[in-house]
Parts: C-alpha cells; structure tokens; sequence
C-alpha cells in the first residue's frame, strides 16, 4: 500500500479515535525515542518539542511522507529505512521505544520484541498501541477467517495477533494495559526489565 493511499484509508479511524490513542502514547515521550514503523509521521504532531526523535520504517515512500511532515513541523528527527527485527542501533541506547499499529505487520515479532529489548535501556519505557487477537471466541473466529486475505491487502497485517503475550513473554514488565473497542484495540505501557 503506497503511503498516500494508507493516510486516506486511515482518515476515519484516526478522526474518531486514534489521534486521541497516538497524543496519549507519544504525548509524555523524553529523552532519546525510537519509533519503530514511524510510517507517514502520523504521530510527529504529538511528540514534545524536546524528544530525539529517531523513527524506522521498511518503506521508502512511508519514509518519504514522515519526512515531508517532520519539515512542515519544523521538527528535527532522523528518519532511516529499517526493519523493526533489524534496527541498526547500538544496545541500550534509547529511553523509550514507541510502536503505533505496527507489530501486526511485523514478519517475525518475537525477533522484533528482543530487539526492542535490547536497544532499550534498562528501565527504558516501551509504549504501544495495537489491535489484537479478540478474546471473544466468536470474534477471533472471524478474526483467523478473515487474515489471510487481509493480509495481502494490508501490507502483511494480522488481525489476530496476541501481541500482549508477545509483550509478555520477551523481557518486560507490563505496567498498563487499556482496552478500547471491546479489546480490539490494546494501549500498553511496560518497562524493560533492569538485569
């Protein structure tokens, strides 16, 4: 899906509730943060003016579009084309890691979670906000019936990731879990674990 398109199909949703879910997540960012999936910059908006903001993204023409909304903002972020299972930076050498709907389309999240990880100080604050596997047996039914062919629509997303216990199960602490549209939509807050 070409950036463009992305922002238009995403317009309704991010009108009725995610701007709010993304000003929640980035809005008491600090120090050194990493974006993974920063795509068209939709959260630059939110992020303090005092944050150093790095944002990765596998997709040049995502890359292209945060890179034009980073310069109307006037804001200074370095923004590189990378996977989140690959991020090229050093170990612990971030405050916080934010992810907004991105571990869906992650190919191999357990891999990106480790590297979440291990750039992340100890301590280091890991925010995300994600749709996730339903509880609801009906509806993740429906869920694993419908993400095949969502998937080759929607750049490789999984509707029906548990990515809580990925969280869970790969080295943090979860402090906050909230759930909006019946738990459809997860907003996580954990910490890496200090060794």
């Amino acid at each position: 899906m070409h950036a463009a398109i992305y922002d238009i199909a995403m317009w309704p949703v991010e009108k009725l509730f995610l701007h709010r879910l993304r000003r929640q997540l980035v809005g008491g960012a600090c120090g050194r943060v990493l974006e993974l999936g920063i795509g068209t910059g939709t959260n630059l908006p939110y992020y303090p003016d005092d944050v150093k903001l790095v944002g990765i993204d596998p997709d040049e023409s995502f890359l292209e579009e945060a890179r034009r909304r980073t310069a109307a903002l006037g804001r200074s972020a370095m923004l590189l084309a990378a996977h989140a299972e690959e991020p090229p930076f050093a170990e612990r050498s971030f405050d916080m890691v934010i992810a907004t709907l991105v571990f869906c389309t992650v190919a191999d999240p357990k891999q990106a979670f480790r590297e979440v990880h291990r750039v992340l100080k100890p301590g280091g604050l890991f925010k995300l906000v994600e749709h996730v596997r339903v509880r609801n047996s009906v509806g993740a039914r429906v869920q694993d019936l419908l993400t095949p062919l969502w998937k080759h629509i929607a750049n490789g997303c999984h509707l029906n990731r548990d990515t809580l216990s990925l969280v869970q199960s790969n080295g943090f602490l979860v402090e906050s879990v909230r759930e909006y549209l019946r738990g459809l939509v997860i907003e996580v807050k954990a910490h890496r674990r200090s060794e």
